[in-house]
Formats: C-alpha cells, structure tokens, sequence
C-alpha cells in the first residue's frame, strides 16, 4: 500500500473534468459539485454551455478543444495555482469524424492535457490522474485493428503506459478507466448501464486509488481490466 494521501479535515477538495459539456463528463461533474467539491469543467463551447451552465454554484467552466495546445496552455494559465485533486480527462469521440481526428482526440490530447496539467495535480493532497478510456481498446494480445474507435484507445493506452512511470514519480497516481457501456449519446439508448451508476462506481474507484493502483487498467465498477 502507498501513503495515505488524503484530504486534512476541512479542505474543499478540487477537481477537473475535461469534457464535460454532456453525457458522462456532464453527470461527473454534477456528482462532484453534490459532494460539495470545487469543480472546474471544460467545454468547446462555453458561450453556449447548454446543461453545463445549470449545474449552479460552485462551477468553473473554461473554454477548451483539446487538440489546440494554444487553449491547453490558456487553461493552465487561467488555473494558476489551483491545485487539483482529482484530473478526469473525459472528452473523446466516436463517429463523424475522420480516423486521423479521432486519433487526435482519443490517443493524443489526454497525454498532451495530463502533461500539461501535470505540475497542478502534482501540487495537490489526493494527486489522482483518470483518463477515460474503453474496453474497445483492449488488444488482449492481438495485434490486428479494432476499427478507428477502438484504435485509438488503444493507442492510448499505449501512451498512457509509457508516461506513467514518469508521473509516478511526480507523485501523481494515475490510471485508464473503462467507464461501463451507458446510454449517453456515444453509448446509445440501448446501453445497458445508466449513467449515474456509471458515474458513481468512477467516482468510489477513484477516492480508493492508491499507489499499488497506479499505471493500471481499471473499470468502473474497480475490476481490473486486461489490456
């Protein structure tokens, strides 16, 4: 077991959810402003923020495309020196656009926002990195494709593999999560997983992190996943 990084007694814990203009990073946010955290949040479109703008008192929004390191760096800049306990990297696609955005979105910019935002979660008493992942990325040991979706995750993973050890000794703990398949717009209305449920398992897996945790695979419901 690694140390206890808990919160003292009266401190207001802060998180970040990247992607959280609907669906899962929507709810996270929500969950956590409930709990009576400090909650910033991200969109690409925060002059319209749609249910985002609801949530009320307690909420940061900030602008942010996470394939532009101009807007990267303005979110690291507006931060400051906030300290963030818990860094969720949430934003993702799944259609409509071409493999190579995809890649981008999926493989590349939650590396490039966790490295960017590194310093703040390293400054923090919990110090937790989740980037959001899918089992659709899971190569079990196969090396063929898993079509443009599951691809990219998987590239992630990889990536995400070859930093961790870096960021533990940053002393951040980090991990991918497969958040369960949920009806949101990306998981369909057949899904069979609301996304509450899936929002509160994400949620207890990463108030339990610990050290032996770190540069791991886990899902929602704190199984560990194969890679």
């Amino acid at each position: 077991m690694g140390p206890d990084r808990r919160p003292a007694p009266g401190h207001r814990e802060t998180v970040l959810v990247v992607g959280a203009s609907r669906g899962i990073g929507l709810e996270i946010a929500a969950q956590y402003l409930a709990a009576g955290w400090r909650v910033h949040a991200t969109t690409r479109t925060p002059q319209n923020p749609g249910a985002l703008g609801e949530l009320g008192d307690g909420l940061v929004i900030h602008p942010l495309d996470v394939r532009s390191r101009a807007d990267v760096a303005e979110l690291h800049a507006t931060l400051g020196g906030t300290a963030l306990d818990v860094l969720i990297h949430n934003a993702g696609v799944y259609h409509g656009v071409s493999r190579e955005e995809m890649h981008d979105v999926n493989a590349v910019a939650p590396i490039r926002v966790a490295d960017a935002l590194l310093d703040r979660v390293a400054a923090s008493r919990r110090g937790r990195l989740v980037l959001m992942t899918s089992q659709a990325g899971a190569r079990r040991g196969t090396s063929g494709s898993l079509g443009a979706y599951g691809d990219s995750k998987a590239a992630l993973n990889d990536a995400f593999r070859r930093r961790a050890p870096d960021w533990a000794r940053r002393g951040v703990i980090a991990i991918v999560m497969h958040p369960g398949w949920v009806r949101t717009d990306m998981g369909g209305a057949t899904a069979p997983l609301g996304v509450a449920e899936s929002v509160a398992g994400i949620r207890g897996v990463v108030d339990g992190l610990t050290t032996d945790h770190h540069g791991r695979f886990w899902t929602w419901e704190g199984q560990e996943h194969a890679w």
